[in-house]
Parts: C-alpha cells; sequence; structure tokens
C-alpha cells in the first residue's frame, strides 16, 4: 500500500515554503565531508527554510555509482541531521529524496527513501527519454504506489525532454502525487502544467518553482483558466531550487514577501520586477549560463566555500568545477547585489554549524 504524505507536512508544502537542493560537502580526497555537509544543513534550517531535497542534481548524481557508495550514507546523515531540527521546531521540516533511473532502480529508490523517513521523491525521468507516454505513466504510477511522488520537468538543455500537455494531464491523475516542481526555462511548458493541474481539478497538488530564470514572477504570477463552467485560479507558492541551496536566508526572506503581496492583492511592485532580474542575473553567475551550464554545481561550491561552509569546490568528477571566467561572474553578483548575500547571517553561526 502506498504511503501517504502527513497531513502537517502537506499542508506545508501547500502552503509553500523554500526548499533548497542540498549540495554534496567533499573533502580533497573526493571522500564525504561529514562535518560540513551537517553544517550545511544546520544553515538550511537556521535560514528558514521549510525542507531540504538530497539525492538531487546538486547532491551530484554519481552518489548513485556503487563504487562510490554515498547515496544512503548522504540520506542517512541528511535525515539525522532533520531529526535533530524537528525536534526543536514546532513543524518538521520537509524531507525530499531524488528518484532516478528505469523502472525497477527508482522503484528501489522510493522504497528505501522511504524507509530513511523521507516525505517524498522528486521524480526525475531523465532515463525515460526514450519511452512513450504510456511506459513514462506507468513509470510513475509504480513509484507513487511506494511513496508519495514530487513530479519534476526538467530543462532539456541538462537531460529533461519535452513532456507534453497530454502527459501531465494524465499525470495529474496519478493519486499519490503530491506536488509538481517546474524547470523547464520555458514559460509555455510552466503554462502546460498550470493548466494541466488547474483543468484536473488537483488543488491538492502544490506547485513549486524550478525555473532558476524567473524564480521571483513564477511566485508572484496568478495563473487563471477556465475549467468546465468555472474559472481556476493557481499560484506557484514555493521553490524547490539549486539556487536556494545559497544565499537560503535571503531567499526565505524573499519568498515571505512574495506570500505578502499575494496576500495583500495589490499591484506587483517595481522592485520586485527589478528583484526578478536580479536575482536571474545571480542566478546566471552560479549555474553557469554562459557555458550551457557546465558549471552549476562547482558555482553553488564557491558561494559557500567564499562563506566558510565548505572547504573546497570538490566534485565526484574531477573534470567538473568552475568554468573560465566563472569565478569573476560570481564577483560581479557580488557587488551588484550586496543586498541579495546572506554572508553576515553565515559569519555569525557558522562556527555554531561546524562544530559536532
Amino acid at each position: 500500500m502506498a504511503t501517504q504524505m502527513n497531513p502537517q507536512i502537506r499542508a506545508a508544502l501547500q502552503r509553500g515554503v523554500v526548499i533548497p537542493a542540498c549540495p554534496l560537502a567533499l573533502t580533497a580526497q573526493r571522500t564525504l565531508d561529514e562535518r560540513r555537509q551537517r553544517a550545511v544543513l544546520r544553515y538550511y534550517n537556521a535560514a528558514g527554510a521549510g525542507g531540504v531535497a538530497v539525492g538531487v542534481h546538486t547532491t551530484q548524481f554519481a552518489i548513485r555509482d556503487p563504487k562510490i557508495g554515498l547515496f544512503e550514507p548522504v540520506l542517512k546523515l541528511t535525515a539525522e541531521e532533520m531529526d535533530r531540527a524537528d525536534a526543536r521546531r514546532g513543524e518538521p521540516l520537509i524531507r525530499v529524496a531524488g528518484i532516478c533511473g528505469r523502472t525497477q532502480q527508482a522503484v528501489a529508490e522510493a522504497t528505501l527513501v522511504r524507509r530513511l523517513g523521507y516525505h517524498a521523491g522528486l521524480l526525475s525521468l531523465a532515463a525515460m527519454k526514450d519511452a512513450g507516454d504510456d511506459e513514462m505513466l506507468a513509470h510513475c504510477r509504480a513509484v507513487a504506489e511506494v511513496i508519495p511522488v514530487v513530479g519534476f520537468y526538467l530543462q532539456a538543455a541538462v537531460g529533461g525532454r519535452v513532456l507534453p500537455y497530454s502527459f501531465w494531464r494524465r499525470f495529474a491523475e496519478i493519486e499519490n502525487v503530491v506536488a509538481i516542481k517546474m524547470a523547464p526555462f520555458n514559460r509555455y511548458h510552466t503554462v502546460d502544467v498550470v493548466r494541466t493541474v488547474a483543468e484536473a481539478g488537483r488543488e491538492d497538488i502544490a506547485l513549486y518553482t524550478g525555473n532558476d530564470d524567473n524564480i521571483v514572477m513564477d511566485l508572484l504570477t496568478p495563473y487563471r483558466f477556465r475549467a468546465g463552467e468555472k474559472t481556476v485560479e493557481r499560484r506557484i507558492v514555493g521553490g524547490l531550487l539549486g539556487h536556494w541551496a545559497v544565499w537560503t536566508r535571503k531567499a526565505v526572506e524573499l519568498l515571505e514577501e512574495c506570500h505578502a503581496i499575494v496576500r495583500d492583492g495589490g499591484a506587483v511592485p517595481a522592485e520586485m520586477l527589478r528583484r526578478n532580474i536580479e536575482v536571474t542575473d545571480s542566478n546566471a553567475a552560479f549555474f553557469d549560463a554562459a557555458n550551457g551550464f557546465a558549471g552549476c554545481i562547482a558555482g553553488l561550491h564557491e558561494v559557500l566555500r567564499r562563506q566558510g561552509l565548505l572547504e573546497g569546490l570538490w566534485c565526484l568528477d574531477p573534470h567538473e568545477t568552475l568554468s573560465p571566467g566563472q569565478a569573476a561572474e560570481i564577483d560581479r553578483v557580488y557587488r551588484a547585489y550586496p543586498h541579495l548575500n546572506d554572508d553576515a547571517f553565515v559569519h555569525e553561526h557558522r562556527d555554531e554549524w561546524l562544530r559536532g
């Protein structure tokens, strides 16, 4: 029988929270740096994030390689830190784990992450690039029979595929789908997903942005459609983002500001239009948009290294590092948008997070 999401967790997911996609802390020998991995997780909790996603792209998919063998250890360590955080919180953190591969692998991963206490699986369809809609939907249903599913629309530039309205319309009929992360970096495709959920009448599916090129406006835009005889409005309520793995305290403040604007129901201030571009420009530097996102993981590591949370930029692949000019771009956005970084907050608490 499928595991259902705890109502308290689901309410938080539907309200909308910051969910950083957690990077992997490594030593110079490219082994797990447990102390710094825990420090990064403590940073997210102290910053006010509502959950964490682990085993996802920013955690590096290679952790699943049997020769590396870090998938289960990293998930266990993350669960331990979230247990510790939950003991001090009034509301538990949302625990999301990435699920990859063809159906046999995906179901096995879903079974593991459920056993480790995760609330939902972020389901990548990258391994199903050559599958038809029927096969992909059967795959999604098989995983949803094990654990609540967060759908994932990944941009084609980094391994995703175009998924038509017809796919998402049937996907929205899967009972144990609890959210969808939209990251196609494409307004047409994003609208397809939101319209699907609206027309399917699935008010219980939370919509999250992964569109790093449009974060602020995604959070402020009303999506209004006709569904039968009535008009339905849906909003993207939160973000599950690699971008929010850095400058996380400011991301929490940003989401709170967006929620307040939506509640007030007035016009979107011009300042937020400017902020949208500032955040997008910062993301371009972190994620190395100029080089087809080749340095996206290393770029996040570089910000965390500058803050003293990571020791270095090391990735599991020794060839994966900053692109030429990327460090200078990160310098530039630091100078241009000092109000977006949370370096002072990190400096104040970093030693505490690194202890024990």
